[in-house]
């Protein structure tokens, strides 16, 4: 297969450009020269903008300053430039490692495709102005409310594993393991070594935050680090990011930074603070001796209770065997017996006096119902006289109450005190009464 070169184009005329990039086609592109313009032009509307960062190389040639800028935490680096009548003040005042803040414009230079920034002024950025911004920044996080005492978390009594943010190889790692593990020789620790000063420490500290906050095993987490310049403690440990890290963190966290004249703000908005590394030991973990004797006290205190509570048991115990009713326990059941015999008598007695009275009732009931039976007359000589009837039953007959109700020859029958017997009238005699 045969190569071929692909046949020249002639340049487009001006009139036959497209008038925006959105026109631009392979077969009406942009020549680069007409694209470095429009750049250049598009370039050269952005307005003066202030930036921060570090200023990492300087050099004044021929009056002209030549620098390079680099982010405060990323890998970013713009080159600038700043002119004769700007660099002239420039000289004396900043230096290579200083943080400054530049009003700088954006500048493409068409020949080389090159952007710079074009310094119209920049100083550095001092101490004061950043603890300026610092207790700005505390004012406003307070403000949110992320330094509440409600928000605190309590630490835990005996952490499973201890969470260790400090720098590499540093001292203030040495004395928290050595102070711990003199407290508590058992004690466990998730260690995560990072910068902890420099541009790059609020970020790598905030990346380890929050590796071990979702560690399972980690029950508290210590941000530490040793003593040092101001610049080098406050200003690393009062990072935004960092602040609300911490505040956002599931897992208590214990600043222990060792400065004692300024606070950071990881002191705020920590759940616990530590005056310094060693410090912090004390506040994660119980001292074993002192626990051990504690232990052993209150075993003592235990036994010793015990022993006590034994003893008077054991003398209430006897004071109860001394009684009577558990010297003689028989004494209960023949009072009672001899109480339920006199029972029975007095019930026997009454039950006897009741019969006797019952049987007296009864006699004179039935001596007056005798008294007033029929019979009773009878036995005294009466009689009763009843009239017959021919064919008719004893309940046809009718009681003779008066002589009228006869007729000589009519048949009678009369009852007597023992038994019965018919008879005849022969002659009704009426009594008169007056």
């Amino acid at each position: 297969m045969n190569y071929q070169e692909p046949a020249s184009k002639e340049p487009l005329p001006l009139s036959a450009i497209p008038a925006s990039a959105q026109e631009t086609s392979p077969e009406t592109p942009w020549p680069l020269s007409h694209f470095s313009g429009k750049l250049r032009a598009h370039i050269d509307r952005v307005t003066p903008t202030w930036v921060e960062g570090q200023l990492v190389e300087f050099n004044l040639r021929n009056g002209t300053a030549w620098m390079t800028l680099r982010d405060l935490e990323q890998e970013v680096s713009f080159s600038a430039v700043a002119w004769r009548n700007v660099a002239g003040g420039l000289a004396g005042t900043v230096t290579p490692g200083a943080r400054v803040v530049a009003l700088v414009k954006p500048n493409l230079y068409e020949k080389s495709g090159r952007l710079s920034l074009v310094t119209q002024q920049m100083q550095p950025v001092g101490l004061g102005d950043l603890l300026a911004r610092v207790e700005q920044l505390k004012h406003q996080l307070a403000s949110e409310g992320l330094f509440d005492a409600a928000r605190k978390k309590p630490l835990p009594v005996l952490p499973a594993r201890i969470g260790l943010i400090t720098g590499r190889d540093s001292d203030a790692k040495k004395d928290i393991l050595r102070n711990v593990h003199t407290r508590w020789a058992a004690a466990q620790f998730e260690i995560r070594e990072v910068a902890t000063q420099g541009p790059t420490a609020p970020a790598e500290v905030a990346a380890a935050l929050v590796e071990l906050d979702a560690h399972p095993e980690v029950d508290v987490i210590v941000i530490a680090r040793g003593g040092g310049a101001l610049e080098e403690v406050v200003l690393p440990f009062s990072d935004e990011r960092l602040i609300r890290a911490v505040s956002h963190a599931q897992t208590p966290v214990v600043s222990a930074i060792g400065h004692e004249a300024d606070r950071p703000l990881l002191d705020e908005v920590a759940d616990v603070r530590a005056s310094t590394p060693t410090g912090s030991a004390k506040l994660l973990v119980p001292d074993e001796a002192l626990e051990r004797s504690g232990l052993t006290e209150a075993r003592s205190r235990m036994s010793s209770g015990v022993q006590r509570m034994i003893s008077r048991e054991y003398e209430a115990l006897a004071a109860i065997r001394t009684r009577p009713a558990l010297q003689r326990p028989e004494t209960m059941i023949s009072t009672r017996a001899e109480e339920l015999t006199g029972l029975r008598r007095r019930a026997l007695v009454s039950a006897e006096a009741a019969v006797g009275r019952a049987a007296d009732w009864v006699s004179h009931t039935r001596a007056r119902v005798t008294g007033l039976s029929p019979q009773s007359t009878l036995d005294r000589g009466y009689a009763v006289v009843q009239t017959t009837s021919t064919g008719s039953d004893t309940n046809g007959r009718t009681i003779v109450r008066d002589a009228s109700q006869l007729t000589p020859g009519a048949g009678v029958r009369v009852m007597v005190a023992s038994g019965e017997f018919d008879a005849d009238v022969t002659e009704v005699y009426e009594e008169k009464r007056a």
